[in-house]
């Protein structure tokens, strides 16, 4: 993983897992997951840019 991808990982999660998959279904279960807390989204985007 690229430190930047880290970085974007831990502080805005769903712009990480936009930028590597782009708008579609992963980007949307992101952006929930950082809405309901923080934690699980970025969890989500350790997973799925791994």
């Amino acid at each position: 993983m690229k430190p930047l991808t880290i970085v974007l990982n831990i502080l805005l999660p769903p712009l990480a897992v936009f930028l590597q998959h782009g708008l579609g279904g992963t980007f949307l279960i992101s952006l929930l997951l950082t809405a309901i807390g923080w934690l699980p989204g970025v969890i989500h985007a350790f997973i799925v840019n791994e």
